[in-house]
């Protein structure tokens, strides 16, 4: 059997998507376009940001395309003219079918968990932040839904009792990588065989993260208090309101231990040493270890007792 000539355009906007493009490169596949978002301002001055794959797209002089619509006829002849028989997809966006079902060999995607569990945006951190035990990448080709399509090839991973968003992303961009390419030898060799995901009545989802969902609740358990902020770190960051004698204030948490114990203490208390914070909840206590105030950086608990007192009265809420 023939092997074929694969004419490949990448989809991809963050920094995730920048292994596989990289990996793509690397094991010189022929890529004929690079689909990103279009640059945003951002930061105090509102200067345009490049998406990190445009940037790696760039240091490669790679042909980029920067739609701000997706049906625009425009953006969909430029698509056509190169003349891609594969595409890929690495946390874009959702995609019209008249852009998904343009290529001979079909349109795939890499999400990063084990479909049909955590469809959506954000399957990273809700697989933490939902105490799983393990998570994965899959491979799929897209259809007309959000993670719906036929499952070409699905690995799996375990997460470790301390894992942060941080971590187990960068163990499944490489992982995840790897899938791409272990796919695209498939498609090359025409050895592909499909699974059609299974229906779940109650599917685990990967909702959007905004400000109301990153924020902590300290009635809920230890553990999910816990697994919460190690799902936020470091990126976007679990939040929670500080109650000090003089003012409220908007703190972020990252590295956190616990400490599964009875006690009598009201939840919320914050109980310090010279050289440690600990907040009492249900089941124990929450071990901060790194902790950002209002306009500061982001401190290890040490440093931050340093200059920051607290009272006895002083509560998270």
């Amino acid at each position: 059997m023939k092997k074929r000539d694969l004419r490949i355009v990448f989809m991809g906007t963050p920094e995730f998507a920048v292994g596989t493009l990289k990996l793509l490169v690397e094991n010189q596949y022929q890529i004929v376009g690079v689909i990103t978002a279009p640059d945003k301002p951002a930061g105090r001055g509102q200067k345009l940001h490049q998406s990190d794959v445009k940037k790696y797209a760039l240091s490669q002089n790679l042909r980029l395309l920067q739609p701000t619509n997706l049906k625009d006829d425009e953006f969909l002849n430029e698509l056509k003219s190169l003349n891609a028989n594969v595409q890929i997809v690495v946390a874009f966006r959702m995609l019209p079918e008249v852009v998904w079902s343009m290529p001979e060999y079909g349109t795939f995607n890499l999400h990063a968990s084990l479909l049909p569990d955590y469809r959506g945006a954000a399957p990273i951190h809700w697989a933490i932040i939902n105490g799983e035990e393990k998570t994965g990448v899959t491979t799929f080709f897209i259809d007309e839904k959000i993670d719906t399509g036929a499952i070409i090839l699905q690995k799996e991973v375990t997460i470790k009792e301390d894992e942060t968003v941080g971590t187990l992303h960068d163990e499944l961009q490489q992982i995840g990588s790897e899938l791409v390419i272990e796919t695209l030898q498939l498609i090359g060799a025409d050895k592909v065989t499909t699974t059609i995901q299974s229906k779940v009545e109650q599917p685990k989802t990967a909702f959007k993260l905004h400000k109301e969902n990153c924020q902590i609740d300290w009635n809920q358990s230890l553990n999910a208090i816990y697994n919460k902020i190690r799902g936020l770190n470091p990126f976007p960051a679990a939040w929670t309101n500080l109650k000090t004698k003089d003012e409220t204030l908007m703190v972020k948490l990252f590295a956190v231990d616990k400490e599964e114990i009875a006690h009598s203490d009201a939840v919320g208390t914050i109980i310090t040493t010279k050289t440690d914070l600990k907040v009492s909840v249900q089941g124990g206590y929450l071990i901060i270890k790194e902790m950002q105030l209002p306009g500061k950086r982001k401190m290890d608990i040490r440093s931050l007792l340093n200059g920051f007192n607290f009272s006895e009265d002083d509560k998270m809420l």
